[in-house]
């Protein structure tokens, strides 16, 4: 798989697993709501810093959003 793509399912996954919503994760990094929804669809490619700046988002791991999806995750 696309690490791009592995990376934003986990994003999306942990996102809805936290209850928030595309917007409140913006909110949290400081960024738009079309940069999330970039990330989520694998269309845009993280620096160390975003996957930082987004596990702290979602209250993960970094590694948590580069590791293979969880399971039931549909990814």
């Amino acid at each position: 798989m696309d690490i791009r793509k592995l990376f934003g399912a986990n994003v999306r996954y942990y996102r809805i697993a936290a209850g928030l919503s595309q917007e409140a994760v913006a909110e949290r990094m400081g960024v738009d709501r079309a940069y999330v929804s970039m990330i989520e669809r694998g269309g845009q490619n993280a620096t160390l810093l975003s996957i930082h700046e987004t596990a702290q988002a979602l209250r993960v791991k970094p590694a948590d959003l580069l590791a293979d999806p969880p399971a039931g995750s549909g990814a």
